[in-house]
């Protein structure tokens, strides 16, 4: 999930600097995660954030002895607040990015995942030879994303034409696309996928043209990874040693397995 420059200066500077941690805390590892994209990260009726990512988090914060505290907040702010020194890191279904990498700097990353649509069953969309002709089939439609992700970022590069509206969270979008006030959402496959095995798989399905990653990985990215301050190269030092050890484990395996019913772990990325 690409937050512009300007948008994040401009938030980076409402957040304020002034009397905020710059580091890892002695044994607390701060977290910043959005906390309402399922099944990446959640929060649960005890106000427990949960997920594949809380559950990375929490790996990595034992393989680093450390505790953790996850700090919760909307997915376009996660981006200036790491600048601001908030948290430590990242860790929300973030993709590796050159626009973010700007600004920030990143693990190795740690997992992979493609992008679909979802629209309305019966609709011969579903059924289209290829994503260049399911956006085709979209132009003039009106089709929702989640505000400052690569998956909007890539929409405005590759279909125009579409009227593109956004959402702070993916449980918005999901309640205006059953409302009708949308014609297809596009985001993840495994939030997508959610939304299917629960309140909508009555009405809608997920598109057979997968958007692959590697259809361009400047604007979709190089899969995903955590966020760090880019001053903090020892932490980054330590966690991408970390990420690799849970990797070669498997602890990364089977909590994706758990969540997904898939292995998303980015093995590539610790040869």
């Amino acid at each position: 999930m690409v937050i512009s420059i300007a948008r994040q200066a401009a938030l980076c500077a409402a957040l304020g600097l002034a009397g905020l941690a710059t580091t890892v805390s002695a044994a607390t590892l701060k977290i910043g995660t959005e906390g309402g994209y399922p099944p990446w990260s959640m929060v649960d009726a005890s106000g427990k954030v949960t997920g594949f990512d809380a559950d990375v988090g929490q790996a990595l914060c034992q393989k680093l002895d450390m505790k953790c505290r996850f700090v919760v907040q909307a997915f376009d702010s996660l981006i200036p607040a790491l600048q601001a020194e908030r948290f430590d890191l990242v860790i929300s279904g973030m993709s590796v990015t050159a626009e973010r990498a700007k600004v920030i700097s990143f693990s190795i990353p740690y997992a992979t995942e493609d992008s679909a649509f979802v629209l309305p069953k019966g609709d011969a969309l579903l059924k289209a030879a290829d994503p260049k002709a399911l956006m085709a089939g979209l132009a003039g439609k009106t089709v929702g994303v989640q505000s400052g992700t690569t998956q909007g970022a890539f929409l405005q590069k590759y279909a125009p034409d579409m009227k593109l509206k956004t959402y702070e969270t993916q449980d918005q979008m999901q309640m205006d696309l059953a409302a009708g006030r949308l014609d297809a959402t596009f985001s993840e496959v495994t939030p997508q996928s959610q939304f299917l095995e629960t309140s909508g798989k009555e009405k809608f399905a997920l598109a057979e043209a997968v958007v692959k990653s590697s259809a361009d990985p400047e604007v979709l990215g190089l899969g995903i990874g955590a966020g760090i301050n880019q001053k903090n190269t020892e932490l980054k030092a330590k966690v991408d040693k970390a990420l690799c050890e849970l990797i070669t484990d498997g602890t990364i395996k089977a909590s994706s397995t758990k969540w997904f019913g898939v292995d998303l772990s980015n093995y590539a990325a610790c040869k």
